[in-house]
């Protein structure tokens, strides 16, 4: 089948949807050490809490990708994986940020605080993996690169959205401040509404994406229709025989992976501690540091934004993935020197050109090397390249953190360190 060339605009409203998906992961990624710190977690500990969302991700992920891609109703193959999982993050985003507000125990609080976390990962990862698959399915292999840097511009842009928002509350007056044991009022609203635009953002891809039915879709991929006695392979055979891209691209996400992972976890103690001078959660430093926090990985996206327009214009997409990590290793690295409170702007702008590129070009390499068979079911799988590192740092976290001091701004060290090892493994990569 000749395989037509999509506009733009199409291209748009496949990932549109994930512009809501990603400001409740934002939300989530910038307040969940803010939320366990303040209902009294140790810092020691606050790496556990990552593992969580991880764990979800590799549970759920390949599981969506597995049955939507035996799926096919009126509605569609993967939009009505990524409704529902919308639909059970609203309800979760509405419930987390008050785990101290129920008169329960520290232990009541911190288990109410973990259970609505599992719930919200999980869904927001049933909601956030079709998109992945939606621009597999759909886009010819000369536009996914340019289909996925539309995808990071949305996420990123999704990113900055759910990053700003308890900063600007608190701006307009809502308290950023609470009774020990509380949230504040700038992040429970932020998670409201973020809610309500999540649900315009899902409807919105729901009602303009027409997926393709399964013969249309069979002739796209060149599948051949007339092997239905053939037995469908299990997630083990395929994971057996999966493409050498799937592993080498692996690699490199194993380490870019665990750097981000010590960043949501330690910016916040980090900045609070080395530009306002506090370690107490409760005091209105730390909560400012909070707040600026969300600036920060903000502009952290504005950066991914920006490089996600420049990676396709480079004429070796190795290269621009070389480039992009150790840009970002540079950022993370001056994190330590810098105590200024303007000037880690520049630095978090920095590290955005590694996540811009960590969004856009393993899924362009990966896809590249499959046909379109079982795709949704490798983009699962391939998500335990996301998961594991992440596991993986958490568990390890309060360990690292001891064995570098202790303080929480020298994690930006190791980050830095992490990528610079990411950015030599892409020479093992091999693309089709």
């Amino acid at each position: 089948m000749q395989k037509t060339k999509l506009t733009f605009w199409q291209m748009w409203n496949i990932s549109f949807g994930f512009f809501g998906v990603q400001i409740a992961y934002s939300l989530q990624s910038a307040n969940i050490s803010r939320i366990f710190a303040t209902l009294g977690a140790d810092p020691h500990s606050l790496s556990l809490f990552w593992i969580l969302p991880p764990l979800m991700g590799i549970l759920v992920q390949p599981l969506v990708g597995k049955y939507s891609d035996r799926t096919w109703c009126r509605f569609g193959r993967r939009i009505p994986y990524l409704f529902l999982g919308s639909v059970i993050a609203i309800a979760v985003m509405c419930l987390l940020p008050n785990a101290g507000n129920f008169n329960l125990t520290f232990a009541g609080a911190m288990a109410f605080g973990i259970v609505a976390l599992m719930l919200l990962d999980t869904s927001i990862n049933m909601a956030m993996q079709p998109f992945k698959m939606l621009v597999g399915d759909m886009v010819g292999e000369n536009q996914k690169a340019t289909a996925y840097s539309i995808q990071s511009f949305l996420v990123n842009a999704g990113g900055f959205v759910g990053f700003v928002f308890p900063f600007l509350l608190a701006w307009f007056g809502i308290a950023n401040v609470a009774p020990e044991g509380q949230v504040p009022d700038s992040v429970k609203y932020s998670f409201y509404v973020g809610a309500a635009i999540l649900i315009l953002c899902v409807l919105f891809t729901s009602l303009k994406v027409k997926e393709m039915p399964p013969k249309e879709y069979a002739e796209f991929h060149g599948i051949d229709l007339n092997r239905k006695d053939e037995k469908t392979p299990g997630m083990f055979t395929l994971l057996k025989n999966a493409p050498k891209t799937f592993w080498t691209v692996g690699l490199v996400q194993f380490f870019c992976w665990a750097a981000f992972l010590f960043m949501w976890t330690y910016t916040n103690g980090a900045i609070a501690d080395t530009v306002w001078g506090t370690t107490d959660v409760a005091s209105e430093g730390y909560q400012a540091a909070g707040n600026w926090v969300g600036i920060l990985f903000g502009l952290q996206s504005v950066g991914s934004v920006i490089w996600a327009l420049v990676i396709p214009k480079f004429k070796n997409i190795k290269t621009a993935y070389v480039v992009s990590l150790l840009i970002g290793a540079a950022g993370f690295a001056s994190v330590f020197f810098i105590h200024d409170q303007y000037l880690l702007i520049l630095s978090f702008i920095l590290i955005g050109v590694a996540w811009a590129a960590m969004l856009a070009i393993p899924f362009t390499l990966l896809t590249n090397s499959l046909s379109g068979d079982h795709i949704g079911t490798y983009l699962g799988l391939f998500n335990g390249t996301i998961c594991l590192p992440q596991i993986a740092a958490g568990a390890c976290g309060g360990l690292v953190l001891k064995s570098v001091g202790g303080a929480q701004v020298n994690m930006f060290l190791v980050a830095a360190v992490l990528l610079v090892l990411g950015a030599v493994s892409v020479r093992f990569v091999k693309t089709r």
